[in-house]
């Protein structure tokens, strides 16, 4: 909203610095700030009310040092993260950009999901919450709506040759000639690092890239799955979900800010994907809101955020992956959503195969997710999340060595 005000102000009346908001750098900074501002000043506020409405924590015996202090802690913080998420993006955005739509329609949709199943474990009193199958029906909604838009819009392009690209924009001759629809994305650290995924279907014929969706659509839904149900696993002690969502998500802006920028994608010799940049604005004011709620949610934590957070963190983390074809990426930025997802995995699996062959299950782990097992060893779990931090900072600074490291 501001944005247009300020780009009408400079166009009609060229107002002294209202053409600052042209840059993306700026509404960037001033959208992280802003969203920091709301999350803590009106987190508390927030808090206070669902305190009020006695939307607390039900918390289930699990045998876990410091567990029953948890009980009524309120919860559905993730309120917090969304409104400080929408409010800046909404004033500061270019909110006719398709990817800021898409990072939208996102926050809303996974949000009500994860509104919806808070709602039920609080007031209807089931520990369950939203039943599993319409958890997975909503993701894979969700998934659809983001394949189809991200494969048939016109307005979803990318381009390669980047070097001609701006040769041209320098001589302002319009380069639309080298923008094309492509279902192709990165693999990290190789050298020939694009990969199309419409050649999975190369023995389909000549014609076969009119069938990618075939292929780009369901891997879209997978990892929109994968991931959001990664970040609600994650979210099982005081600030482990919101600090290495922070990161991760920091991580990727700096990948999309490199992505949207014909300058540095030549340099960087990667994908031009244009329009892509001004996902920039919407990630700063992510960020801002996941460390303004980190206030609260730190040990020891003054509200949890509940579905309605996690559920809506990994959906927004796989969207903005996928827009700018660093979904490979997910397993090493998200490294730690892939370890307690598979520390889940490997756990009830192994239970059941040991059950079957010798009649008793069996564990890996003393407890999953994964950091419930450290738990259990007797780590107090501030440690566990500052190490889990520590592990998640690695990770990505190994992600963004594949910038040139191929």
């Amino acid at each position: 909203m501001l944005y247009y005000i300020f780009q009408y102000l400079d166009k009609a009346f060229d107002v002294p610095g209202a053409g600052v908001f042209q840059y993306i750098t700026f509404r960037s900074a001033l959208a992280f700030i802003l969203s920091l501002l709301i999350a803590t000043i009106y987190g508390k506020k927030i808090i206070n009310y669902l305190r009020n409405q006695q939307v607390g924590e039900t918390v289930r015996e699990l045998g876990l040092e410091g567990q029953t202090a948890k009980a009524g802690t309120p919860t559905m913080g993730g309120i917090i993260i969304i409104l400080a998420t929408l409010i800046p993006v909404l004033l500061l955005a270019k909110l006719n950009n398709i990817y800021i739509i898409l990072l939208i329609v996102t926050t809303l949709w996974m949000g009500t999901i994860g509104f919806i199943d808070d709602y039920i474990k609080i007031f209807k009193k089931d520990k369950q919450g939203l039943k599993g199958i319409f958890k997975v029906i909503g993701q894979v909604g969700l998934g659809l709506i983001v394949g189809t838009v991200l494969y048939f819009s016109p307005d979803v392009t990318v381009r390669k040759d980047t070097l001609t690209s701006r040769v041209k924009i320098e001589n302002n001759i319009k380069p639309a000639d080298l923008e094309e629809k492509s279902t192709a994305t990165t693999i990290p650290f190789m050298k020939n690092n694009e990969f199309d995924y419409a050649e999975v279907l190369s023995f389909m014929g000549d014609d076969y890239k009119n069938y990618a969706w075939l292929i780009f659509i369901p891997m879209v839904i997978l990892i929109i799955t994968a991931v959001s149900n990664g970040a609600n696993l994650t979210d099982g002690i005081d600030g482990l979900a919101a600090g290495t969502s922070a990161i991760s998500v920091l991580t990727l802006g700096l990948f999309t800010f490199v992505s949207g920028n014909i300058i540095f994608s030549d340099y960087l010799n990667i994908m031009y994907i244009p329009n892509s940049g001004e996902m920039t604005v919407y990630i700063a004011a992510f960020v801002g809101a996941l460390v303004g709620f980190l206030w609260y949610n730190a040990y020891p934590a003054s509200v949890f955020m509940g579905d309605t957070g996690s559920l809506t963190i990994g959906g927004i983390i796989a969207v903005i992956a996928i827009s700018i074809r660093k979904e490979l990426m997910i397993p090493v930025v998200c490294g730690i959503f892939l370890a307690e997802n598979l520390s889940v995995i490997l756990q009830v699996s192994y239970f059941k195969y040991t059950k079957k062959k010798y009649g008793e299950g069996r564990r890996i782990f003393l407890m999953s997710p994964l950091h419930h097992h450290y738990q259990k060893k007797g780590y107090h779990e501030s440690r566990i999340v500052t190490r889990f931090w520590i592990v998640g900072i690695l990770l990505a600074i190994f992600s963004l060595v594949s910038l040139k490291l191929r």
